[in-house]
Parts: structure tokens; sequence; C-alpha cells
């Protein structure tokens, strides 16, 4: 790297306001992506990621800036302000630059690759994501967010070096590439010999020390939720009987249950929290997350049957309903943290509006239940509501009823969002993707098992016809996004992955098996195009997709979980329900390649976790045939079977199905391999083989 560029490796946080408004709109006012037609208003000459930028770059030989971001990112819009709108830095960049603007959410392929390249150069990646990068796409530097005068400083540096040094620039860009190209070699050997449930059991040993026993959670700040960490943790409990794992899932749930990370007025999870305890949130919310937590309460809810999380599930996926669904049945992405210029306005009180706003009688309860304080629990005056108690013990040290407590707490909270709808409400993106549409049918289907609530099976069942009517095609292919009436952008392996599972869990639903075939659809079609001929994993864009300068895998679980531990999951699944060993085997080898990671990785790996814990046990195969089928599949599913897969109906349309039909009578037949105990018609004795 030259010294020059080396010089531009400063990373700077902070906000100032500013920039001359241009009313003309540029290019991206044709964009389908909201957050690219919020900076249709930009004077800078924006363009969308393709062949008419980069044609464009090459014709004139000037570099590209790569300026990456999503529709909720707080300091995404802070340089927007500053800079982007601001015409002198935009004179710079139209005069200089090719600049293209990039909504991460649509192209995370091209996001993955921009976002290695800044770790590399800095150490430091995040967004708003501004990379450099030559002609053909090759980055020789990147950074994260820039004041005004840094960022034109930078720009002029870059400009200097690119003119004045060229061959060294494009030196420095074929080096950075080739760090990215690398990143993340996959692993390709096999462990030679069987899993053990000795093997399963040593994960949880050797993550222990990355959890956070009084708060939940992994250790440290900013703390962000990961649902398929709760998720082992619960499979664990329920396989080992390890009450460590259950008291680390369950105080995880009740500290964010508590905290400010979720609304409890509104409903819903904001994206993260910025401390260690779940008190103040970075204010945005993701529907990725929503669609987990709800699954991760279903769960906690069905093995601990505790209230609270019931009531979590039923705020969260009330506030799905009014603000996150479009009339046609599909999920919106996301809430903006920012409202009116300003993190988080939208949410916080003082507490005097409290005061005003609720009367004192009510005031005399909310205010400490809530941790309401006259300087403010948050920042300068302003409070986030969170809390540390229950309603019953806010009753007794008030002395009053939990019924009267809890009537003056609801009449509080009713009020107060009657005041905050009225408030200027941040902006919403409106596109839906397929992949985050998948987690949140799979929130609906686990809600509806656990709260016994057929409605919420219909929200699922609408969603994805919605996805199956809009987003795939005959051939099993898939669109990414959806937005303005129309569907474009190749599909990725999460939103192949994530979406057959979803569908997988439909089957399970409804015993309708059009949702089951259409998941082998795309599997297979997945397996095709997603294929790596040097290992098991599969690559995350499609062989039929636009080539990038590298192509990528992801393979570690993160706040979403890894398209390649979703991928085989489903190949496990998709296998057993059609009695298709190559499927299995295919799962299993990309396990074996993962396995020897767990311990120096960490709860980054927990869906692969999941799937170990399945496999090392072996699964039940659930079959319920007959009249009653559906009915008393569901009275089993109100309880926590993470291990159990079920079928059935009054057709024998599958394998494991086969001979299975006696007319008359509704039999439940709990199988592992294959191998199937005696038959039961009460539910409750066929538990107890399950148990």
């Amino acid at each position: 790297m030259s010294a020059a560029l080396i010089s531009l490796c400063v990373l700077v946080t902070g906000c100032k306001s500013g920039g001359d408004k241009n009313i003309d709109l540029n290019r991206l006012a044709e964009a389908g992506s909201p957050y690219l037609r919020e900076h249709a208003d930009n004077p800078v000459d924006w363009y969308e990621w393709g062949s008419e930028a980069l044609e464009k770059a090459k014709a004139e030989n000037k570099p590209l800036i790569i300026s990456i971001g999503y529709a909720a990112c707080h300091w995404c819009h802070v340089m927007e302000r500053e800079s982007f709108m601001d015409t002198a830095v935009a004179r710079v960049m139209n005069e200089n630059f090719i600049s293209i603007k990039i909504d991460r959410e649509e192209r995370p392929d091209i996001d993955q690759i921009y976002l290695e390249a800044a770790q590399l150069v800095s150490g430091n990646a995040g967004w708003p994501l501004n990379a450099f990068a030559l002609p053909d796409g090759k980055p020789f530097y990147a950074g994260t967010y820039f004041p005004k005068e840094q960022w034109l400083v930078l720009l002029e540096q870059v400009i200097k070096v690119y003119r004045e040094d060229s061959a060294n620039v494009a030196k420095q860009a074929d080096a950075l590439t080739k760090g990215v190209q690398s990143n993340e070699i996959l692993p390709t050997s096999l462990v030679a010999t069987e899993f053990s449930r000795q093997s399963y059991d040593d994960i949880f040993k050797s993550w222990e020390t990355d959890f956070d026993y009084k708060w939940g959670g992994i250790s440290g700040a900013p703390k962000f939720p990961m649902p398929t960490v709760g998720e082992f943790l619960l499979q664990y409990h329920y396989l080992t009987n390890n009450e460590r794992a259950l008291k680390l899932a369950t105080r995880s749930l009740d500290a964010m249950a508590m905290g400010g990370i979720f609304d409890h007025l509104g409903g819903g999870f904001a994206r993260y929290s910025t401390d260690a305890i779940w008190h103040v949130p970075h204010f945005e919310k993701m529907l990725y997350d929503n669609g987990q937590l709800v699954s991760l309460y279903a769960h906690g809810y069905q093995a601990t049957r505790n209230p609270l999380y019931a009531d979590v599930i039923k705020k969260t996926l009330r506030f799905i309903e009014t603000e996150m669904t479009s009339p046609e049945g599909g999920f919106y992405s996301s809430i903006n943290a920012d409202s009116e210029g300003e993190e988080g306005k939208f949410y916080v009180w003082t507490k005097t509006e409290i005061e005003t706003i609720v009367g004192k009688q009510a005031a005399d309860l909310f205010i400490p239940y809530y941790q309401i304080t006259d300087s403010g629990n948050w920042e300068n005056g302003k409070n986030v509501l969170f809390r540390r108690m229950t309603k019953e013990d806010l009753a007794k040290e008030k002395g009053i009823s939990p019924d009267e407590c809890g009537r003056l707490l609801n009449e509080a909270e009713a009020k107060l969002l009657q005041t905050r709808n009225k408030r200027e409400r941040p902006t919403l993106d409106d596109k839906i993707l397929v992949s985050w549409n998948a987690l949140m049918m799979q929130g609906y289907i686990d809600a509806h098992y656990a709260l016994s609530d057929p409605a919420y099976l219909e929200v699922a069942l609408t969603n994805a016809r919605f996805i199956e009517k809009n987003f795939i095609r005959d051939n099993g292919q898939l669109w990414r996004s959806f937005s303005q009436g129309k569907a474009g952008i190749d599909a990725f392996l999460d939103d192949y992955a994530s979406l057959a599972r979803s569908f997988i869990s439909l089957y399970e639903a409804t015993f309708d098996i059009h949702w089951l075939d259409k998941a082998r659809l795309l599997t297979e079609y997945a397996s095709l195009t997603f294929v790596n001929n040097e290992s098991p994993l599969y690559y995350y864009t499609s062989g039929k997709s636009e080539s990038l300068v590298a192509r990528k895998s992801e393979v570690a679980d993160n706040v979403i979980p890894s398209s390649n531990s979703m991928m085989a999951e489903v190949l496990y699944l998709i296998g057993e329900y059609y009695a298709n060993d190559s499927y299995i085997v295919k799962s299993n080898d990309m396990l074996r390649v993962i396995a020897p990671h767990f311990s120096k990785n960490g709860p980054y790996y927990s869906n692969w976790a999941l799937l170990m814990g399945l496999t090392t046990t072996g699964p039940y195969e659930v079959a319920v045939m007959g009249k009653d089928a559906l009915s008393k599949s569901n009275e089993i599913r109100r309880n926590y079977f993470p291990t159990a897969f079920f079928m059935g109906g009054e057709t024998e349309d599958l394998p494991l199905l086969e001979n299975k039909h006696v007319e008359g009578r509704t039999m439940i037949y709990v199988c592992r391999n294959k191998v199937c105990k005696f038959p039961e018609e009460d539910v409750e004795r066929a538990m107890k083989q399950l148990r």
C-alpha cells in the first residue's frame, strides 16, 4: 500500500449538519430500492451498480466511488446530509469519479466484497461503507463514515494519487482484491470420524465462557440479539438436561423482553443495544431480527410456559401486522432509527411528558416501573423505557392489587402510544426481501404452534402465496427483492435456503404437500447453480449471476444464520422427507468440514451446532395419519420438540407415510431412522414416546 494511501486510513465519528439542497432529481429517482430513492435529490450524479456506470468509468478512466448503506442506517443519513447533499462536495465527486450508490440489503454480494476490503485496509468495517475502486471494480481503498471536511480531503488525495501514481494504485488494487478473494478460504477436507454425542456436548463447554450470565447474550457491548445462539441453548438443554444452558437462554429472553431494546409501547425489537445490558437501543427495527426473535420466544414459551414470552410474541406480531405488512401480505424490510433528523426521537420521553400524559396516579407506577428519571436514563433528559421488575413486584412494592397495577400501567402505555403515534414517524423501507420474509413467515408458524392461534398460520400462508406468485419462477429460480410492484435482482443462497426451510415448516403446519414440493424445487435449483466443485460448501452467488471481482461464500453464523448452515439443514430435512440419502450425505459433508472450527469460533457457528444436535441424536419422524391428523399434530406441536419433524394427512404421499393410513382412525407413529414404535391414537401417549 502506498504511503499516500496509507495516510487516508482514518476512521472518525461525529456528526455535523449542513449541505445545500438541490431540487433536481438524479437517476436514482427511478431505482427500485427506497434507500437509493432517498438519494435522488442529492446533487451527486449517482449511478446504480451496473454496466452503464462501469463502462463510463472505463471510457473516461475515472475511479469509482462505491457508497454502500441501507435505509435504517443512522450514520448513512448523517453522511448524506453532511456531504452528499452539499453542492461543493458533489462537484468534486461528479468531475473526478463515477459514483455508485448501493443498497446493501439488495446487493449483499457486492457489500461483502467491499466490506472485507475495508476490514483489510483499516481493521474496521461498517456502514456507510465508502470504497474507491478501479473502473473494473477492484478496490484500492475503503472506509466507513467520514465528516465532510475529511471526505473532501480524502477525495483530493485519491484524485492526486490516481492521476500521479496510477501504476501503484493498480498494484494496490490487485493486492487488495487478492486479499478479498482469499479471505475465508473454504475448508475442503472431511473429518474422517462420525459425529458423536460427545462432540456435540463439547460445543457448549467450549463456548460457555463467551456468554453473559448476568444479562444474557454474548458478553460485551454493543450487544446484538443472536437468535440462533438462544435456539442452540434451548436445544442443548432439551437434549442434555444441562440447567446452565437453560439459565443462559432464559436470562437472554428475560433481559431483552424487559430492556430498552424491546419497544414496550408498540412492540418489536430494535437492531441492537449500544450497551451490555440491553438498555439503550440503536433504534432501527429490522424484519430479520423480529422474525427470528418471534421464533425464539415461541420456543422459549414452549420450553418454560413463561407468560412474559407469550406477551412478547403477541406485541411483536401486532407491530409487524400494523407497521411492516404490505396489503398483499409481504413484509417490509425495516424502520429507520431517525426521525426529524434525530436518532430515537420517536421513541424517547421526558419525565414531564409522561406525567402530563398519563396523570399522577398512573405516573407514580409508570415512572419507577420504566426507570424514568428527571435527568433522563439515556441522555439530555431523554428516557428509554426499560424495566427491572414485574408488574407483580411493582404492585407489592406499592401496596396495591396486581390487577389494579396492571390496569393503570396498561392505560398509561395506551395513552403514551396514542401520543407517540402523532409524532413524525421514522421512514419505512418498504422493499420486500424474500429471505427476510421467510424468517418472518417462520416466526408466524412457530407462534401458531406455541400459542395455538390459527390466525398466525393464515398470515404465514398469505405471505407464502405472495412470495410464490411474485418471486418463484417455474424452474425454481428466485428473485430477491420486490419493490414498486415488481420483483428483481437474482436471489442469493440465503434466499433459497431460508425460503425452502420455511416452506418445509409450512408443510408441517398444513400437511399440504405443495409446500414441501416447492421446498425441494428450490433446493434442487440451488444445489445445481450455487455449487462449488472444490468444497462441499456453496457459493453465496449463483453461477448464472454477474461476475464480480470475487465470488464469496457465507460460513459463519451471525445475527442471521449463514446461508451455508441453512442450506445444510434444508438438505438434511429434504433427504429425510423424501427418503433420499444423497441429500443427507451432502448435508453431513458440509457439517464435517465446519465441525473442526466450532471450538475456536465460538457461538458464531450456532446454527451449524443446531444441525449437529439433530444429526448426532437422530431426529424423531412423526407421522400422523387420518381425518384428525392436523389437530393432533398441532396439539403435539404446542410443546417443545426441537429434534422432531412432522408429516401426515389423509394421503400417503411421502415414503415414510406408506402403509400408515388406517380407515376411520387417526394414528400417530413416532419413528426413528424409519423404525416406528407402536402407533397411538392418544396424543399424550404419543408424546411419551417422543420424550
